[in-house]
């Protein structure tokens, strides 16, 4: 595995890259509190096909820690990576996002789809964001858009992150990812994590500013850091203006509880359950089924569920994985 900071128009970043691999590009864009490290062994399974390379985003990894402006939406991340792939001459390739990256991905096919040959989204946070929409639409719940951004962040999680805690207490980067990355064990679990603690801490990162809202649960989003860039204030994603449009493909584990129609990260849910108190009965939101309802009306998808999994099929389920993005990429 190769890893090289390479400056670009915006910044400059790591990649990750198997030395002598040809063929066809494939980005593939890693997932809040991560790194490009999650995609390592997807790396090495495809050199042989494919010219496959990963990316840490600002605020994670290797590349530089420069500040997210969140009234952007994701456009600082997707921006970036346009600006990696004119760095690289690379005049098309496929794109694969993760979470998050999944945003990211869905972001510069809007904003540049003359380089995009597919895309595939793995366990992909709503092109309506996450938190404080209601409805396979994307209704804003609130006009504030309570409920949504770096408010809602554990802030026991917060610390744990900033002390590179390691341990397995209720809410460290262990236990998380034990609880909500993956539904099973895993092997190398220290690996994830250590790519988990990488992740920058503060207002500019994670999980960014809030703001007060007068709405349940009190909270909203600020215009800064990576939760921020997520909320439905900031970020939609509109892919009607596409043509000719690539081939999507959707994967996803069957069990993940953080991209969910009843996700434990979504505050309007967790009221639902009573783990806040005083929701006045907020929807949660629907996020798969958003998801579905814009893929169809997109057109050209393919949808994979990966049963007994959770977020992070391309961990918990490789070759199964594999084998639906080779299809894919063909």
């Amino acid at each position: 595995m190769k890893m090289e900071r390479i400056g670009t128009a915006r910044l400059t970043q790591n990649v990750r890259s198997v030395p002598g691999a040809e063929g066809e590009a494939v980005l593939f864009v890693h997932g809040n509190v991560s790194s490009g490290a999650f995609w390592e062994d997807t790396l090495e399974a495809f050199a042989a096909t494919h010219r496959p390379l990963a990316v840490d985003l600002r605020g994670f990894g290797d590349t530089d820690p420069e500040p997210v402006d969140a009234s952007r939406g994701v456009r600082d991340y997707s921006d970036d990576v346009l600006a990696l792939l004119d760095a690289l001459e690379i005049d098309r390739v496929h794109l694969v996002g993760w979470s998050l990256g999944g945003g990211v991905v869905l972001q510069a096919l809007m904003d540049r789809p003359s380089v995009v040959a597919s895309v595939t989204l793995v366990n992909p946070v709503s092109p309506y964001g996450f938190g404080g929409t209601h409805d396979v639409a994307g209704t804003p719940t609130h006009a504030d858009h309570a409920g949504s951004g770096a408010g809602g962040a554990n802030p026991d999680f917060v610390s744990a992150l900033a002390n590179g805690d390691t341990g397995d207490g209720p809410v460290t980067p262990l236990r998380v990812f034990r609880t909500t990355y993956v539904k099973n064990p895993v092997p190398g679990e220290d690996r994830w994590v250590a790519s988990m603690l990488t992740t920058r801490i503060g207002d500019d990162h994670y999980p960014g500013d809030a703001a007060p809202s007068e709405n349940w649960p009190g909270v909203g989003p600020g215009t800064r850091g990576v939760l921020n860039t997520l909320s439905p204030a900031h970020f939609r994603i509109d892919l009607s203006g596409v043509d000719p449009k690539p081939p999507i493909l959707w994967l996803r584990g069957a069990d993940d509880v953080i991209v969910s129609d009843t996700s434990l990260f979504d505050l309007a849910h967790l009221g639902a359950l009573g783990a806040i108190p005083g929701s006045p009965g907020t929807p949660a939101q629907p996020m798969i089924r958003q998801t579905r309802a814009f893929l169809e009306e997109y057109g050209n998808y393919t949808e994979v569920v990966f049963d007994d999994c959770g977020h992070s099929p391309h961990i918990e389920k490789p070759e199964e994985f594999r084998e639906a993005l080779r299809k894919h990429l063909g």
